[in-house]
């Protein structure tokens, strides 16, 4: 059966079964920092939610995304062209893979692209980038030479400049080889405006390729699994694909990319921050099968592992086939629709299986998956 035939005809079905849902704050238990709050999952909301947000403010990041966007007419000032000229993304990120090279990628890599499409899914054209590096006693120059030229090849690649930085060297031990923080400006035309607030029900959800790629590259190249896999990490910069995709559709809704946490917090997410429902068709969504069967092995599921070059949009209804045909001309061939907002069961997400059932995604709770980053 076509996957949106399966989710249009299962839609009264999901409605009528699963009560409503409202969307609430993540209360902090803990007394001291565990590694879960890093995990991307419940854990990591509860801790941002109620410290940072709680002593910052939430009003820059009104959606939790990774990129703060400021109306140039407030940084520039009224009368000086900036209502035309749009607004300034900022974002900013650390990295801390082990191993830092990884199959497909590595560090450095993933520093510049994950910053890149951070403001990327904010709706911004990327434009520079700086980056600061922590260096342990004892690391080979010949490797932090590889992961330099792998950020100006990503760099060069993603069309940003890397134009300030900072460095510095800690006694061995302190660190794991080496952090990366990079930080990314771009600018958000005018006219372009994504967001929790502009989704409506029957939109349709597009995922930009297949799952879980990355994570588990790392997991594997780690060795200490037991099991060997030829698996490549995904990381890759979107914008380009971003840009493809504004111009077929000017009017998408809302942009993410599926890193911690994978695809099922990113649609947590959106579930929590639109107050609708997420209706997902789980044979839509594309997962490699080399990918899905170290999954399989491990007891993990794919909905849940990392991911770096791969995003979500949203999209209006009629406009969900331009948009994934200008995904395919763009370079993402597996790009497809996956799912659609409902109305019910509000704040949450449902996954409808190949047999017609339905069960709940929700975040992850605490940490259950082996560390990547």
């Amino acid at each position: 059966m076509d996957p949106k035939n399966r989710l249009n005809d299962d839609e009264d079905r999901v409605n009528a079964n699963i009560g409503r849902v409202r969307a609430r704050k993540h209360r902090l238990r803990d007394d001291h920092v565990t590694l879960a709050h890093g995990a991307g999952g419940k854990a990591s909301a509860a801790l941002v939610e109620n410290v940072f947000w709680e002593i910052f403010g939430g009003d820059v990041l009104p959606d939790g995304g990774d990129s703060a966007v400021l109306p140039l007419a407030g940084i520039l000032g009224e009368g000086a062209g900036a209502d035309a000229a749009g607004s300034l993304a900022m974002s900013t990120d650390s990295y801390v893979v082990n191993p830092i090279e990884f199959p497909g990628g590595d560090i450095g890599e993933l520093a510049v692209n994950g910053t890149v499409n951070d403001l990327a899914v904010a709706g911004a054209v990327p434009k520079a980038i700086t980056a600061a590096f922590v260096l342990e006693e004892g690391l080979p120059i010949d490797v932090l030479r590889r992961i330099v030229e792998s950020m100006a090849r990503a760099a060069e690649a993603a069309g940003v400049a890397i134009v300030a930085g900072d460095t510095k060297v800690v006694p061995r031990g302190a660190c794991d080889k080496l952090y990366i923080t990079t930080a990314g400006v771009g600018v958000v035309p005018a006219g372009r405006r994504t967001g929790y607030g502009e989704i409506a029900e029957g939109d349709r959800i597009i995922v930009s390729g297949p799952i879980a790629d990355h994570g588990m590259a790392v997991m594997m190249a780690r060795g200490d699994l037991a099991i060997e896999a030829p698996i490549q990490s995904d990381t890759r910069a979107v914008n380009g694909l971003v840009e493809a995709l504004f111009a077929a559709v000017p009017d998408v809704r809302f942009l993410r990319d599926a890193t911690r946490g994978g695809l099922a917090t990113v649609m947590n997410e959106l579930a929590r921050g639109s107050g609708k429902g997420i209706a997902l068709d789980d044979g839509a969504i594309a997962v490699r099968d080399m990918t899905r069967a170290a999954c399989d092995m491990l007891g993990i599921d794919p909905l849940y592992v990392a991911n770096e070059g791969t995003f979500t949009a949203v999209v209006p209804e009629g406009s969900a086939e331009a948009a994934v045909a200008a995904l395919h001309d763009a370079g993402a061939p597996e790009a497809r629709v996956i799912g659609r907002v409902v109305a019910e069961p509000a704040a949450s997400v449902v996954l409808v299986t190949g047999f017609g059932g339905t069960r709940m995604v929700d975040m992850l709770v605490g940490d259950p998956l082996p560390r990547i980053c």
